[in-house]
């Protein structure tokens, strides 16, 4: 009987267990079993300061061991990793001590509350040698990666335009609670950095770097009832006393690109009947595509050479063994999903980790990211163009 060979395993600890803990997690336990070129993650502990909740988590989640307080987390000896999903105001904090104890580190978008905290955790995993990841997830989706491959091939020609919209609206009814995520002191900006970042981390991806935005923000509901125990997606309250939004709940900002393209942007909560509407289409000299995360496996193309009578979109179900990533899944026309986009991340992560090379995005695109972030915020304040500096 033949044995079967070991891989070598990584210990994970993760700060947080809520949504994207819950989809840290899932993508862990499942990359193993679709990729077997890599490292295989060990979920060794969870970190929350909710005893009873941490416990529940970490049994639901499939985790060895817990800790009410995450400083015990990142001191520990048997821990490789740290993945910080916690709100984004504690990222920085985090993300610094874990470096300081020779942690690699994953954090959640956006890196931080501002540029300066973010050129701080910049400045601790470079001085203290950990490699570092932020997770964007959406550009690990087979069909972005693939509109990137024909980008660098030329097959656009020049970049003239890139549109994105974010659009959700999920917070619409008055009635929803001032969760974290409306709370400036917590989260840093509202749609702008909770998904207006994906966009622009999408952008610079596909695109380029920007070089100067022109933006407006608005708050449409300017009090909302204090919230209850849920602090998710779709929390619920009976409070009835209120406070003060803090944050956008709509932007959108023009864009120029250094390679001289154009960029337009929206980001939402507010727009009725888009669950998680994320797309963009990029136009250029020699063709065009677009793509929209609720189809995500279709790559939408069209190339400005194909013979008349024949011009227009096609649509691409990116499922083919040349598609990157999809190799990994099902036969072609097996559509995978959501939860995938996260696997494919926490892939390039393990790769990295073995190159010793910190795979892109990083922390480096975390503090661009975040400089385009309070670029939009202060053209929006004043009311006039800003230029983003390298």
């Amino acid at each position: 009987m033949r044995e079967r060979m070991s891989r070598k395993e990584i210990n994970i600890g993760m700060i947080g267990y809520q949504f994207m803990g819950k989809m840290h997690s899932h993508a862990y336990r499942d990359l193993s079993f679709y990729f077997e070129d890599t490292l295989k993650p060990v979920l060794k502990a969870i970190a929350g300061r909710n005893e009873t909740a941490v416990i529940q988590a970490a049994e639901q989640m499939g985790w060895e061991s817990y800790e009410t307080d995450w400083r015990r987390l990142v001191e520990r000896d048997d821990i490789d990793v740290i993945d910080i999903v916690t709100p984004n105001h504690t990222h920085a904090e985090i993300a610094i001590a874990a470096a300081e104890h020779g942690k690699h580190i994953l954090s959640e978008k956006p890196l931080a509350l501002t540029v300066e905290d973010a050129e701080r955790m910049k400045e601790a995993v470079e001085k203290n040698g950990v490699l570092h990841m932020i997770c964007h997830n959406y550009r690990f989706a087979p069909a972005v990666q693939y509109a990137r491959k024909l980008i660098e091939e030329g097959k656009l020609g020049q970049i003239y335009h890139m549109r994105a919209n974010y659009l959700q609206d999920f917070i619409m009814d008055p009635s929803f609670p001032l969760i974290w995520r409306l709370n400036k002191e917590v989260s840093g900006s509202g749609a702008l950095g909770d998904i207006g970042a994906h966009s622009i981390d999408l952008a610079r991806f596909l695109v380029g770097e920007i070089s100067e935005v022109s933006g407006m923000m608005e708050t449409f509901i300017k009090e909302r009832p204090l919230p209850g125990a849920g602090q998710g997606l779709t929390a619920k309250t009976e409070n009835s006393e209120y406070g003060k939004v803090t944050v956008d709940d709509a932007v959108a900002f023009l864009a120029r690109f250094e390679n001289g393209a154009m960029g337009t942007f929206e980001a939402t909560r507010f727009a009725g009947g888009n669950r998680n509407k994320n797309k963009f289409e990029i136009n250029g000299s020699k063709g065009s595509v677009r793509w929209d995360m609720e189809n995500m496996n279709n790559l939408d193309v069209y190339f400005e050479d194909s013979p008349a009578g024949l011009q227009g979109f096609r649509s691409i179900n990116c499922t083919e063994e040349v598609h990157p990533y999809a190799e990994a899944y099902w036969p072609p026309g097996h559509i995978i999903g959501y939860e995938h986009t996260f696997i494919n991340l926490m892939h390039a992560f393990m790769k990295g980790i073995e190159a010793k090379e910190s795979p892109s995005p990083n922390f480096v695109d975390g503090v661009r990211n975040q400089k385009v972030l309070a670029a939009v915020e202060t053209s929006a304040s004043e009311r006039k163009w800003v230029s983003i500096s390298r």
